[in-house]
């Protein structure tokens, strides 16, 4: 689960800043996608986390 909760955000980030290179858009232009998608994916472990510790 640990790893589920570590691979998705950081594929995001991968895959965020592919098309931010493919698109020729700078690092500074795609900042904001950055920080959404950690908020996003921090709120989500989060809730897993709580689920998990709630449920076992």
């Amino acid at each position: 689960m640990l790893r589920i909760i570590i691979l998705i955000p950081l594929l995001l980030l991968v895959l965020w800043f592919i098309y931010l290179k493919l698109n020729n858009f700078s690092l500074e232009q795609g900042k904001q996608g950055f920080v959404y998608i950690l908020v996003i994916s921090s709120v989500i472990a989060l809730f897993y986390s709580g689920m998990l510790f709630l449920t076992h």
